[in-house]
């Protein structure tokens, strides 16, 4: 079959000035993974490769980059899945870690647990030998003077768009030669969230979802309102009903209506459609396509 990738850099309120960012940042990940993926690696191992690029990424709220707590520490949270087995790996609530995505591959493979979250997910990760950075190499001085501006302020709430410090979750979703699908999703979390709060990125249906029977997706947005409507599993569910764009505005509309959520997904179906919507100013993106090669774009409501 003929390999897709898609990669999204967040859905919240992204300013023009760093537009240009945001789609070099996306544009990169598919030019360096796709052509991988036509030599023939595993969807699987192309969303791994496609988001840790973007947890490299200061740009993004994912590794490098990512927002603050409210006690100034960096918490992150990832998600991998397998769309032929339904398999996947999830780690919440982890410190010091440039490539989250990694260790929920890791995750992937051990024959007991899928999900781990804060001191019991790092104590695994170091018994593997899994490497860790100082919060040196996470934090940018964009969001460390963010965390200083807001900390204080009453009126900040983790919900409020983003703007004008407008890191996004990253995520990717892939079918490789095979037809295999895959899924993965990478965050920081929200700015100044309490320690310990976990959105909807490592959440199995949640922040991405997939299986080869009926699509993959990759969700970005206001983690508690995709959590209640399973976000990623519901855009699945509706690939089975309508052609893939279709299914994706859908989602979205279900989010709002239901939980007046805000957020966005990328996909790609069992028909090998690509699918995505988002209700947030913007959604930064893009995509392998056979006739341009690479689509990258900052879409807007």
């Amino acid at each position: 079959m003929q390999p897709m990738l898609i990669v999204h850099g967040g859905a919240w309120s992204i300013p023009e000035s760093l537009h240009e960012a945001h789609i070099n940042g996306c544009t990169d990940a598919i030019q360096q993974v796709y052509p991988a993926l036509q030599k023939g690696i595993s969807a699987l191992d192309a969303v791994e490769e496609a988001v840790c690029i973007l947890e490299e990424d200061p740009t993004f709220d994912a590794g490098r980059g990512a927002f603050l707590n409210s006690e100034g520490e960096i918490e992150l949270d990832a998600i991998i899945c397998d769309g032929k087995t339904l398999n996947f790996g999830a780690v919440a609530a982890i410190k010091n870690i440039l490539h989250p995505v990694k260790a929920a591959k890791l995750l992937m493979n051990h024959p007991e647990h899928c999900f781990m979250v804060g001191e019991g997910a790092q104590k695994f990760l170091r018994t593997r030998n899994f490497p860790e950075v100082g919060i040196e190499e996470l934090l940018t001085p964009r969001e460390l003077e963010f965390y200083h501006k807001i900390k204080n302020d009453p009126h900040f709430k983790t919900r409020t768009p983003f703007e004008p410090n407008p890191t996004g979750t990253v995520g990717a979703v892939a079918r490789d030669l095979q037809g295999n699908l895959a899924a993965a999703t990478s965050t920081g979390g929200t700015p100044r969230k309490l320690p310990g709060r976990v959105g909807d990125s490592p959440v199995i249906g949640a922040g991405a979802f997939a299986d080869n029977r009926t699509g993959a997706v990759s969700a970005t947005g206001y983690g508690e309102s995709i959590m209640k409507v399973l976000l990623s599993k519901l855009t699945c569910d509706e690939f089975e009903k309508k052609p893939a764009m279709k299914a994706a505005q859908d989602a979205i509309h279900i989010l709002q209506a239901r939980v007046n959520g805000l957020g966005g997904v990328v996909g790609i179906n069992s028909a090998g459609e690509y699918a995505f919507f988002h209700n947030t100013e913007y959604m930064a993106m893009a995509y392998y396509h056979e006739k341009k090669k690479v689509v990258a774009l900052i879409q807007s409501r």
